[in-house]
């Protein structure tokens, strides 16, 4: 189960979907595709300061304040997860 933890400063994720074996794990692949994206296009589409640190498992964003157009990629990344998790049922949003 992947945890998402969206706040008014950021987004902490920790886990994995466990829907195949690590490697193949086409769910995990989903969702760290959606989250790097999410981090290039905040770092190349806005002028939001962030700082990002993606590992295995985890993932963390942060910011003091977001643009609108920052809010609106946040959205967007927001709804391929519920998308996902849809399908898949594997994210625990708390």
């Amino acid at each position: 189960m992947i945890e998402v933890k969206v706040s008014e400063h950021g987004i902490h994720m920790n886990g994995h979907a466990g829907y195949s074996k690590n490697g193949a794990d086409i769910v995990c692949a989903a969702v760290s595709a959606l989250t790097c994206n999410l981090i290039h296009s905040m770092e190349s589409l806005t002028n939001n300061q962030i700082r990002a640190d993606t590992q295995s498992g985890t993932a963390t964003i942060e910011w003091e304040k977001l643009s609108d157009t920052g809010k609106l990629l946040v959205d967007a990344w927001f709804l391929g997860l519920t998308e996902i998790n849809r399908e898949y049922n594997c994210i625990n949003f708390v």
